[in-house]
């Protein structure tokens, strides 16, 4: 027993760690070697993807930075091109505005817009979602049936995001995991969703590595090269509510509710 909370207790500082500084989320408040290797190598989208991603959250932080005129607080998540936007803003107005600015980046494929009207969050708030980040990143590693390495965590205000490419089992598994995790109010799943044949086509086009052996006995081994995911299937998606986008919320439980996100 000593030794799982030992386990628990390094797991839970990894992933805050992670979530505190090695995350790809740029957050903007107006008014992240060998490491990184491996996880980029398990990642479900290619380097040049993950790379992408990382230059449209910075083009955006900036964006919203220079245009709403010191008005709000943003985090920005892109995964796949999809830009999750979390944080709070005074109006509707300008909830709005950091949408449109956000789908004017180049190579944004879709937006999903969480900001809340509402003051902004304050120093005690933003480290408990930190925490809760770690937690659930933690729990995610602990997972034996998970690979924790294909998702992105984002709480803010006590509701935790997931992103990622995940197939139907491990969108489901992967927020019942979250919700379970202390002082989480709400999961919104925002997953590209592949199947189980995609996912085992994912895997054997990873291979192994190539070894070549030299005449003199010696030997250099290279990685696989990068292979692009096999392209989603075109997924249906429920119309979106006139109020906003359209969500799938699982009730009937004292547990935080879950919800899903459109990839639009």
């Amino acid at each position: 027993m000593k030794f799982l909370h030992a386990r628990t207790t390094c797991a839970v500082l990894a992933a805050t760690l992670l979530a505190a500084g090695l995350t790809a989320c740029a957050p903007v408040v107006l008014g992240g070697g060998a490491v990184m290797g491996t996880l980029m190598a398990t990642d479900r989208r290619t380097t040049g993807t993950q790379v992408e991603d990382e230059a449209i959250e910075n083009k955006v932080a900036g964006r919203l930075k220079d245009t709403m005129n010191g008005r709000g607080h943003f985090n920005v998540t892109s995964y796949n091109r999809q830009v999750l936007l979390t944080g709070e803003v005074p109006t509707v107005e300008e909830s709005q505005k950091a949408e449109r600015e956000a789908r004017a980046v180049e190579n944004v494929k879709s937006v999903v817009n969480e900001l809340g009207v509402m003051e902004n969050s304050g120093f005690s708030q933003r480290s408990r979602d930190t925490l809760i980040t770690g937690k659930v990143k933690a729990s995610l590693m602990d997972a034996k049936d998970l690979s924790a390495n294909v998702f992105k965590v984002v709480t803010e205000r006590d509701v935790v995001y997931l992103m990622g490419r995940v197939t139907p089992r491990e969108a489901k598994r992967s927020a019942e995991i979250a919700r379970g995790v202390d002082n989480v109010r709400k999961v919104v799943r925002v997953f590209e969703t592949i199947s189980e044949e995609e996912l085992a086509n994912y895997g054997k086009q990873q291979g192994a590595p190539v070894q070549d052996a030299s005449s003199a006995g010696t030997s250099t081994t290279s990685a696989p090269a990068a292979v692009a995911p096999t392209p989603l299937a075109a997924q249906p998606t429920p119309a979106p509510a006139p109020s906003g986008p359209s969500r799938e919320e699982i009730k009937g439980t004292p547990l935080p509710a879950i919800q899903t996100a459109p990839v639009r």
